[in-house]
């Protein structure tokens, strides 16, 4: 597993915590390095990178998602679910640097491993439609 991947997976450890408490996020942060020592620090400050600027944005990403989601409320989807999508659009949107494939293929693989049975075919069809409208080519 590449380190962006163990980045992605802290990501949404971090924000599924964040999302499911009422710490601050420098709690959240602070709590889960404490508890998680096994990384380099690449992978600590990518993570931080999409954690910070994806609850930055986090009022925009849900409305993206909330768009692009048909028949689905963003405050009713599955807590890992609506945590993938918000780092992945996060990444769709903010982080040029990040080929649009990966950032779906790894969204998918997340979710497969974290979510239910059908996240990754949910996450591959919003995070599609984000997609399209994203040009970073």
């Amino acid at each position: 597993m590449g380190e962006r991947r163990k980045g992605r997976e802290f990501a949404l450890q971090i924000l599924y915590a964040y999302d499911s408490s009422k710490l601050e996020l420098n709690e959240v942060l602070k709590s889960f390095w404490i508890t998680n020592t096994e990384f380099s620090e690449d992978i600590k400050t990518f993570t931080e990178e999409i954690v910070r600027g994806t609850c930055s944005r986090i009022e925009e990403i849900d409305s993206i998602i909330g768009t692009h989601s048909t028949n689905w409320k963003v405050s009713r989807m599955g807590i890992v679910d609506r945590n993938i999508l918000r780092f992945a659009v996060y990444e769709l949107l903010w982080r040029p640097d990040i080929p649009v494939r990966v950032t779906l293929n790894e969204a998918i693989e997340v979710a497969k491993q974290y979510g239910t049975e059908d996240s990754g075919s949910f996450i591959n069809g919003v995070l599609d439609k984000v997609a399209k409208t994203v040009n970073k080519e």
